[in-house]
């Protein structure tokens, strides 16, 4: 949860960003704060079942074979 003062802060970063929303903005500064810290970005398109904990993903970073919905 974040304070009034906090989400002044995000908006304020959001509408001079032209952000489309409040999340997509707190995205955008998660992303940024990572990669200040020397974390790599994911990979557009990347799925949940290419990370695991161990650095390895199952199935070699192909997820689980099953078709997502609407695709």
């Amino acid at each position: 949860m974040l304070s009034a003062e906090e989400l002044q802060v995000v908006d304020e970063f959001r509408f001079k960003q032209h952000m489309p929303s409040r999340a997509a903005a707190v995205r955008e500064l998660l992303k940024r704060g990572l990669a200040a810290e020397g974390y790599s970005a994911a990979v557009f398109g990347a799925k949940s079942s290419d990370y695991g904990v161990t650095g390895d993903s199952p199935n070699g970073g192909k997820g689980n074979g099953k078709p997502r919905a609407g695709k």
